[in-house]
């Protein structure tokens, strides 16, 4: 893997089968947009569907992530490439309660990869896992 930072969420790129929890399952195209300087998701999980634009911020030394999705949502996130994970995080409030929420990928090899989305109530001190998916690449 490259490791400069603006090839740090290559691993990412491509077509992935999606599954969670009991029977979910899904389809995530990703791929470089924009001269390759923005990564784009197109996330289908059948009534779930989203999308996001990362770009790597040189002056913060920090990737920057934008998703919105079919229910009108919206976030932001910014975060760093360490330790063989990507870990994007953000402030957020979720029915009138102040946390913080994050996306980390890891266990990442060429052809599959896990993604947990996490929240911690006591400003990350611990991390609750509430959704995990298992990527795994789409044959070309």
């Amino acid at each position: 893997m490259d490791n400069t930072p603006e090839k740090q969420f290559d691993f990412w790129l491509g077509a992935w089968g999606v599954t969670w929890g009991e029977g979910g399952s899904g389809t995530n195209h990703v791929t470089r947009i924009l001269d390759e300087k923005i990564v784009q998701e197109n996330f289908d999980g059948g009534t779930f569907r989203g999308l996001s634009f990362s770009s790597y911020d040189p002056e913060r030394e920090l990737w920057c992530q934008t998703w919105v999705d079919n229910s009108g949502g919206y976030l932001d996130f910014t975060g760093k490439f360490e330790d063989g994970k990507m870990t994007l995080a953000r402030d957020a409030i979720v029915k009138g309660e102040h946390c913080k929420q994050r996306m980390v990928w890891f266990e990442i090899s060429e052809d599959k990869f896990e993604w947990n989305w996490e929240r911690s109530d006591n400003d990350g001190a611990t991390w609750q896992v509430k959704w995990n998916i298992h990527y795994a690449r789409k044959a070309s």
